[in-house]
């Protein structure tokens, strides 16, 4: 079984807030103790970081699910909660974030260190003596913890490299790679015997370094699902250069012009800009057909022919390319949730309140209290809560909804 995985699902669910605590002080010779209750503490979020010490996904292959710690409850004596600890979770250079169902980019931990804030942790509810004030001498209620936020994820990884070496199967990607580099591939005679790809660094005398990437033999008809190519062209993306490699004693039957042209469509039809890379078209196996009539640069990566030449193109190719475009920043792309109060009309005619204030108002309070219950419908009021579903045209008798409470509308008398 491969060690490499460069496509996954991960779930993440960051850790709850801690429930605020209700108490009241108990002092001798005092007659009448004020409210002291704790705030819960913080849950643990869940971060993403890029490590370049992670070669693959591989750790989420059968261990999909990363839970952040939960927050503590608050304690009498105003004690508050610790907060949960933010959980790390590392991922190899390139890892890019996409929803789940949508298959939308989120974020895109192209360097080592790039985080992204993957799970928000719940927040910690108020204690009792929060809600001390003059109307309010003794509150019996103090808020609950928060939910931390869940959610599947899909991660896919994109090989960070200077030179994508492509090339039909068997045309001798893992030999050049092996002797230019310390990589050490997979090597046989036979087709697809590269089934993960390899990544190799070219050291020159002159301390120039670039990053190789062996990516695994394409067909026709790999754009669209054929063979093991299309599971692999993802990592030809980022490339600041594409090093071809065409088959010079001809591969299944294919001469060298015509496997060019399969190899440019197939990349054209992945992704067309792949097309405007500054690109080297070399001949490989010349050692097979010494008398080629090949006009380009011919290789022989079991004999070196032709390998110090080549090296040296693409240490010009990627040197040129690094000066006038540097590898993309990393994106990051942030979704916080909404602060307004938005309404939205259901499918049963039910009016749904959309706003994390307003979810949190009932969420995190115990409407079995009835003095957290008039709390909770004030702070709803003073969002604006009630002149927004007016607007929406809610009737007495509705259904409104807020995070997973719901209740019948009434008007005020």
């Amino acid at each position: 079984m491969s060690g490499f995985v460069d496509e996954c699902n991960i779930n993440v669910q960051a850790g709850d807030g801690g429930a605020g605590c209700v108490a009241f002080r108990r002092e001798a010779h005092v007659a009448k103790g004020g409210p002291a209750g704790g705030d819960g503490g913080d849950g643990g979020s869940i971060w993403l970081v890029a490590d370049r010490n992670v070669a693959s996904l591989l750790a989420f292959r059968d261990h999909p699910h990363r839970k952040g710690p939960h927050g503590a409850h608050g304690s009498g004596g105003n004690r508050h909660g610790a907060r949960g600890t933010d959980l790390e979770v590392h991922v190899p250079e390139g890892t890019v974030v996409l929803d789940h169902d949508t298959k939308e980019s989120i974020a895109d931990l192209t360097h080592h260190g790039d985080r992204w804030l993957a799970a928000r942790a719940g927040q910690g509810g108020r204690g009792n003596s929060r809600f001390l004030s003059n109307k309010r001498r003794a509150p019996s209620f103090a808020e609950q913890g928060e939910h931390g936020e869940e959610r599947w994820l899909r991660l896919e990884l994109k090989l960070l490299a200077d030179v994508a070496i492509v090339g039909f199967p068997n045309v001798g990607k893992s030999t050049f790679i092996s002797r230019v580099s310390a990589a050490k591939p997979k090597i046989a005679d036979y087709p697809f015997t590269t089934l993960e790809p390899n990544l190799g660094v070219v050291r020159t005398d002159d301390g120039f370094e670039m990053v190789l990437a062996d990516v695994p033999g394409l067909i026709e008809g790999a754009s669209e699902g054929r063979g093991l190519g299309h599971q692999f062209l993802r990592h030809v993306e980022r490339a600041r250069v594409l090093l071809i490699l065409l088959d010079l004693a001809g591969w299944d039957g294919e001469p060298p012009e015509h496997q060019l042209e399969i190899l440019l469509n197939e990349l054209g039809a992945y992704r067309p800009d792949l097309l405007d890379r500054p690109r080297l078209v070399v001949g490989s196996r010349v050692d097979l057909v010494p008398d080629t009539d090949f006009d380009g640069r011919a290789i022989s990566s079991v004999t070196g022919m032709g390998l110090p030449q080549v090296i040296g193109d693409l240490v010009q190719l990627v040197d040129e390319v690094r000066r006038l475009a540097p590898m993309a920043e990393a994106i990051t792309i942030h979704r916080p949730a909404s602060t307004e109060i938005q309404i939205e009309r259901l499918d049963d005619g039910s009016f749904n309140v959309l706003g994390r204030a307003a979810a949190r108002a009932v969420a995190l309070s115990d409407l079995t209290n009835l003095e957290a219950l008039e709390f909770a419908q004030g702070r709803l009021k003073q969002l604006g809560v009630e002149t927004a579903l007016a607007k929406a045209g809610v009737r007495q008798g509705d259904t409104v909804r807020i995070g997973d409470f719901a209740f019948e509308y009434e008007d005020d008398v």
